[in-house]
């Protein structure tokens, strides 16, 4: 067993370090109203972290973060104006209080503004399993990452490293409106990660891996980040180009996550009421095969992205964004929902652990389901476009001939649009990635355009 799994938890905090946070958001509200805010709402955070960097055994990093913050929202009349302070002495958030009535009093009126309505607020407060401190010293850090980094650097033919890290972290927040409404939560994080290098000279190849849990016993074995971070970089050797072609594309875990967030985005509210999506009007439409089941699980023990309720309190819950392939709803806050006749659904911050359901088979399976195309491992770039879906990115990879990986390449452009890629999916995998807020395994689009760069 790894130190991970035998390192002692910090004993948990107070049950009274959330609530006081919660308070503090429930006397700024009240300071809002009796200065004349019809509405108000305050958030509130403290949040603590150590990280360790380690390069060639030395340590090149070390963090200690302690940051907190409010944030009022004071609503006068339609005008909503905000301010925030990171000092909670009470002459401080009075102040804070003052100057956020008078920005709304300034402010354009905007009859969207408004807190969410009061049925939507929760009831209950399911026990999330998110809080797992970790009483983890500097000492043991700093041995805990050179253990990660030595262990890929071991791996016969790695030749320099960028290092490896450790970082464990917690969050209180608290929250308050004039509604009545109260919450508070408590959350920790902890990632561990390591980057190696394979080759010399211009044939020089770069790997990395991570992980990340909300307890430590959950996280990868530390040799093993190291050993993966290893193979990753060994496996590039060799890469070469291609020649422009029409093929499949295989987009492993961890970057299908990130074309799912292209979709994310494109049926959020802001995108959708300033008209910046190739989505606007697609409820109840066909936008991926009829396989796709997208489904939000908010209240998943341990998740990254778990929450009772979302930043405007509003309560969070387990639904459908996509069945059989058909949009069922929008991404929306109270504000966007005001502004397009809808209700909220919770997704003020964002989704909460969005799945896409699991296929049956795994990666090895869906090479040999494409037989030959690319594995995109690697993505750079940012040629997205949100309003008419085109998508044009840098990328490096594996090709793949006979269901089997052939060679690494790199210096390509895999070119498409997102309505044909996410229509056009052909299979997913089992592999998931949980590591966000958005899990997915490895997803196959039929088709795209691949060229040299």
């Amino acid at each position: 067993m790894n130190s991970v799994m035998h390192a002692a938890a910090r004993p948990p905090a107070p049950a009274d370090d959330a609530a006081a946070l919660a308070q503090l958001c429930r006397e700024a509200v009240a300071q809002c109203r009796a200065a004349g805010a019809n509405e108000a709402s305050a958030s509130s955070h403290l949040r603590r972290s150590l990280a360790v960097g380690v390069r060639h055994g030395e340590v090149e990093t070390l963090t200690r973060r302690l940051d907190r913050q409010l944030v009022v929202r004071a609503q006068v009349g339609r005008s909503l104006g905000v301010a925030s302070t990171a000092d909670f002495d009470p002459g401080s958030v009075r102040q804070t209080v003052a100057k956020a009535c008078a920005i709304a009093r300034l402010a354009e009126p905007d009859v969207f503004n408004g807190l969410p309505d009061p049925t939507l607020y929760p009831t209950e407060a399911p026990e999330l399993d998110l809080w797992h401190p970790w009483a983890l010293e500097v000492d043991e850090a700093v041995e805990l990452a050179r253990g990660i980094e030595a262990a890929g650097r071991e791996e016969e033919g790695i030749t320099n490293s960028d290092g490896a890290e450790v970082e464990s972290g917690s969050v209180l927040r608290g929250y308050a409106n004039s509604h009545g409404f109260v919450g508070r939560r408590r959350e920790s994080w902890h990632e561990l990660s390591c980057s190696l290098l394979a080759g010399h000279g211009e044939g020089m190849q770069r790997g990395s891996w991570y992980d990340i849990a909300r307890a430590p016993g959950d996280l990868e074995l530390p040799g093993r980040i190291g050993r993966l971070a290893a193979e990753r970089a060994l496996a590039r050797l060799g890469a070469r180009g291609l020649g422009t072609r029409q093929c499949p594309v295989l987009f492993v875990p961890e970057l299908a996550r990130g074309l799912l967030g292209h979709f994310v985005a494109a049926v959020e509210g802001k995108a959708l009421y300033n008209g910046a999506t190739l989505y606007a009007d697609h409820l109840g439409k066909r936008l991926f095969p009829a396989f796709v089941r997208l489904v939000e699980h908010p209240h998943l023990a341990r998740g990254m992205a778990s929450a009772v309720f979302d930043e405007e309190g509003v309560a969070t819950q387990g639904s459908l964004l996509v069945d059989g392939g058909v949009l069922q709803r929008y991404v929306l806050d109270s504000y966007a929902a005001r502004k397009l006749g809808l209700r909220s659904t919770g997704n003020a911050g964002g989704v909460r652990n969005l799945l896409l359901e699991p296929g049956m088979h795994g990666f090895q399976a869906l090479l040999r389901e494409m037989g030959t195309g690319l594995v995109v491992t690697q993505l750079m770039g940012q040629g997205v476009s949100p309003v008419s879906g085109n998508y044009s990115r840098g990328a490096s990879g594996f090709w793949v001939e006979g269901g089997e990986i052939a060679y690494p390449v790199e210096g390509i452009t895999i070119a498409s649009n997102l309505r044909e890629m996410f229509l056009g999916i052909a299979a997913v995998g089992n592999d998931v990635d949980r590591r966000g807020a958005i899990a997915s395994g490895s997803i196959l689009v039929e088709r795209m355009t691949v060229a040299g760069t």
